[in-house]
């Protein structure tokens, strides 16, 4: 009890979240480096009138001075100074002068900040995200301006560039929508109505032309402002969260419902909105491509077609050995909005994660990604060519086919190769062999799908990575499984 008392007593008043317009009003800095240059080029941005008080300036400043964008007092301070300014930011690098500045402050009712020191500190400057017109403040009253960063970084992934332009449009529209609506009420109806419909996908999508045409109907014809359904194909890239795009991030946050493969984890499917209805649409036991594909089409216009966003989840890139050309194909014969959002696909992300370069002007001019599983008419020929590397995916239980095709085709048995085993995930394993043993490095160590295989000279730098420590996950190689 008396913890918890102690604790409520420390807590300080909360503060008020305020954005001045200082446009035209007198604004003083106090320091001449660094701290103080960066305070001022935030300042700038306002519009207001800046004096700048050091007895030396850095470089920038005095640049800025020159330039006529701010103003100069030189010496040490002086409490007259602040005669008529609104706003003071204490900025040397000495916390005893800020401390007179702050105490001058005070005495005459200015708002003043000091950096890194709340105490002294009648006001904070937050750590802020801009689109456009469109602010976002994030402060720890000075209490954790790291952590209050970080929220920023967070904001600056989510939030569309496009709130910007949707900003100035709504601003440019101010007066007739309210014209329209003279109602408070009404008018938040429409709002909500108008934001919830096509018209931020469509600036997101940079379609300006489609988007005034959403607002006119929405303006005119308030009844007609149902929310259109849209599909997404998106890539959920190789596994790891931290290498989805920021789009496609956005459009799990944004989705309605998620389509979504077997092999997509739950850490990414946690990265949506969490009222998001989520349905596994993988193949199951004892259906066949085509079925699974039927119910995939059908699911996406029965949901697009009753409104809902829709994403279409692939691991990888949708257009990369996916079904999504079929899926664009059906959604331009149902007239159903869409749009496609690549991921990373399992040739960079498997290159990546064993420190593979898929080219090298020594060795690698071309890149063949390759799908042999099931396929009858693969030219061994052509993949035996010299000076490519060979991309494999789903090629697992093919292995033993494709280095005799390889081989006889004219690949030399001794051509370096990796096997990258879920790539970018703390499971992943890196296999490296040649070709002519890759086969039985595979089954000495039970390699399952998801995994990719690399065939080429830029297979060996593989080995270089394993033996500096730079291969993530379990690594293996001919040499150790013998």
């Amino acid at each position: 009890m008396g913890i918890n008392a102690s604790i409520d007593t420390a807590v300080p008043a909360s503060l008020f979240p305020l954005f001045a317009d200082l446009r035209g009003r007198a604004v003083l800095v106090v320091g001449g480096g660094d701290v103080a240059r960066r305070k001022v080029a935030a300042l700038l941005e306002t519009g207001a009138d800046i004096t700048v008080a050091a007895s030396v300036l850095d470089r920038g400043l005095r640049e800025w001075v020159e330039r006529g964008r701010l103003h100069h007092r030189e010496g040490d301070f002086e409490p007259a100074w602040l005669d008529g300014v609104m706003l003071v930011v204490a900025a040397s690098h000495d916390r005893a002068p800020n401390r007179v500045v702050a105490e001058a402050a005070r005495t005459r009712g200015i708002f003043v900040n000091v950096v890194d020191d709340t105490e002294a500190s009648t006001f904070h400057i937050p750590a802020s995200v801009r689109r456009g017109r469109l602010q976002v403040a994030v402060s720890s009253g000075g209490a954790a301006p790291v952590l209050a960063r970080r929220v920023r970084e967070k904001l600056e992934a989510e939030l569309d560039d496009s709130l910007g332009v949707l900003t100035e449009l709504l601003a440019r529209e101010r007066a007739r929508i309210r014209r329209r609506f003279p109602q408070a009420g009404k008018r938040r109806h429409f709002f909500e109505r108008l934001l919830g419909g096509d018209l931020p996908r469509l600036l997101c999508e940079g379609d300006e032309a489609s988007a005034k045409l959403a607002f006119e109907c929405a303006l005119n014809e308030p009844d007609a402002t149902r929310r259109r359904g849209s599909v997404a194909l998106v890539g959920a890239g190789p596994g790891d969260p931290g290498l989805l795009t920021l789009k496609a991030l956005r459009a799990l946050q944004d989705a309605d419902v998620i389509l979504h493969d077997r092999l997509v984890g739950p850490d990414i499917l946690e990265l949506a909105r969490r009222d998001a209805e989520r349905i596994s649409v993988g193949k199951r036991v004892g259906e066949g491509h085509d079925a699974t594909q039927a119910r995939i089409h059908a699911l996406m216009l029965q949901h697009a077609r009753a409104g809902k966003r829709v994403v279409r989840l692939q691991g990888g890139d949708p257009l990369v050995f996916g079904r999504g050309g079929e899926e664009l194909d059906f959604l331009r014969a149902h007239g159903v909005a869409h749009e496609v959002i690549p991921g990373i696909t399992a040739a960079i992300a498997g290159a990546a994660a064993a420190g593979v370069p898929l080219t090298d002007r020594r060795c690698a001019r071309s890149v063949t990604l390759l799908s042999p599983r099931g396929r009858t008419d693969v030219d061994g020929e052509a993949l035996a060519a010299p000076g490519q590397t060979l991309a494999i995916y789903m090629g697992v239980g093919e292995l033993d086919a494709l280095s005799h095709l390889l081989i006889a085709s004219g690949r030399g048995a001794d051509t370096p190769c990796v096997l990258i085993e879920n790539a970018s995930l703390p499971q992943q394993r890196t296999l490296a062999g040649t070709l002519g043993d890759l086969p039985a490095l595979a089954r000495e160590h039970d390699v399952h799908a998801p995994a990719l295989l690399i065939v080429g000279e830029v297979a060996a730098h593989a080995q270089r990575a394993m033996h500096t420590g730079r291969c993530r996950g379990e690594t293996a190689s001919i040499a150790h499984a013998a």
